[in-house]
C-alpha cells in the first residue's frame, strides 16, 4: 500500500519539530556544529512580528517526515520577486516515496501563484543523489556561481566598516 504523501504550511506547534529536522539536516550535511537555532528564535523568526522566512510541513500518513524553508529574494535581471528554498529535508526513512518531490514542487506552486520570476537553492556539490533528484524536476546547475557568506564576529565587524580590504 502507497503511503499517504501531504503538505501543509507549518504552524506555531511545529517548531519543536523544524528544530529536530534542522538538526537532523545538519547531522546529514555534517555541520552539526553550525547549528544554533532554539524553539525561541525558530518561532520568532518564522511566526513573529518580522517572519523573516516561511516553513511547510511534509508528512507521511500523517505524521511529520520532512520540511521546507523558504524566503522572498529579489531579482535585479527579472525586476521580479523571487524564493530561495533555506532547506529542504526528509527523514532517510522516508525518502524514495515522493515526499521530498512533493515538498520542493509545493514551493514551486507558492512562487508561481505569487509571481515570481526564479526559484532557486543551494545543494553541496558532494551530495549526488540530491543533485539528480533536481536535475530530474528540471532544476539547472549554476557552476559558475559561488556563495559567499559572512558570519559572527566577521558580519560584525564587516558592519562596522573595518572589513578587511584586499591587497592591490
Amino acid at each position: 500500500m502507497n503511503p499517504s504523501i501531504t503538505t501543509r504550511p507549518a504552524t506555531e506547534a511545529d517548531v519543536p519539530v523544524l528544530l529536530a529536522l534542522i538538526r537532523e539536516l545538519a547531522d546529514y550535511e555534517k555541520l552539526s556544529h553550525e547549528v544554533i537555532a532554539t524553539e525561541e528564535t525558530l518561532r520568532d523568526t518564522l511566526f513573529g512580528p518580522r517572519k523573516s522566512a516561511e516553513a511547510l510541513i511534509g508528512c507521511v500518513n500523517g505524521i511529520a517526515a520532512g520540511m521546507a524553508i523558504f524566503f522572498q529574494n529579489y531579482s535585479t535581471f527579472l525586476a521580479r520577486p523571487g524564493l530561495h528554498l533555506e532547506d529542504i529535508y526528509v527523514q532517510p526513512v522516508h525518502r524514495g516515496c515522493g515526499l521530498g518531490k512533493a515538498l520542493i514542487t509545493a514551493v514551486a506552486r507558492i512562487a508561481v501563484e505569487r509571481g515570481c520570476g526564479r526559484y532557486e537553492w543551494t545543494v553541496l556539490d558532494w551530495n549526488r543523489p540530491a543533485i539528480e533528484f533536481y536535475e530530474s524536476l528540471g532544476a539547472e546547475m549554476k557552476g559558475d556561481w559561488r556563495i559567499m557568506r559572512v558570519t559572527g564576529a566577521a558580519l560584525r565587524k564587516m558592519a562596522d566598516g573595518c572589513a578587511r580590504t584586499p591587497e592591490a
